[in-house]
């Protein structure tokens, strides 16, 4: 029995794993979709979510199922809690990157100020990677490295905080740009979500690997 169990896990994985990719595919292109004004590539992120839906569903099934078939205990039994908290998690960022992608209207045919332009990219890069990190902890059950990424949401925070202090200059200054700067605000908002969401998996890393819930600072 926990040989069939250890293969159905085993199986589980390569489904999230193909699910955290296809996502993590979905964030950079809506990230480079804003970078480069591009409304094709915003349109290919909006069809993406479409798998990603499909395939939440999937590990949705596939955790359920071995709960009932096979009614884990201990680290096995954490690691499913933890997979099925993610998948919500992985399911909104993707609908986090198809708001994101939407950012390339903004611009109305002008192009993005260069310091908002590198504020914006820089805050997607470091979420994104936060993401794939998170993911890759879970792979390995690294808690020492899930540690790392609760770490680098306090700076994507701050590159955010100075972002909106920027806009909300801008605001002040050219009222007329007031829809552009709000819509950029909104893009900013979406990628400090995804690193919220990426501090969620890394959360639910830290309590498959040793147990310990360190949500609200526990732990």
């Amino acid at each position: 029995m926990k040989i069939h169990l250890q293969r159905e896990l085993e199986g589980l994985k390569k489904s999230l794993f193909h699910l955290s990719s296809v996502v993590e595919e979905s964030l950079k292109m809506a990230i480079r979709a804003v970078d480069e004004s591009d409304a094709a590539l915003a349109a290919r992120v909006k069809e993406t979510d479409t798998e990603i839906d499909r395939l939440e569903v999937q590990v949705e099934e596939e955790c359920l199922k071995i709960l009932a078939l096979h009614q884990p205990v201990a680290v096995d039994l954490r690691f499913l809690v933890a997979v099925l908290k993610m998948n919500n998690d992985l399911e909104r960022i993707g609908d986090l990157a198809v708001n994101i992608a939407g950012g390339e209207a903004c611009r109305g045919g002008d192009s993005m100020p260069g310091p908002f332009k590198q504020k914006i990219h820089r805050m997607g890069e470091m979420a994104r990677t936060m993401f794939r990190g998170s993911l890759e902890a879970l792979m390995d059950m690294d808690a020492e490295r899930a540690r790392g990424i609760l770490m680098a949401d306090d700076e994507v925070d701050e590159q955010y905080y100075e972002l909106m202090g920027m806009l909300r200059s801008e605001m002040a200054t050219r009222p007329a740009d007031a829809d552009k700067l709000i819509c950029w605000i909104l893009v900013a908002k979406n990628i400090e979500r995804v690193a919220d969401l990426a501090t969620n998996i890394a959360e639910d890393t830290i309590y498959t690997v040793t147990g310990d819930i360190v949500r609200h600072g526990g732990g």
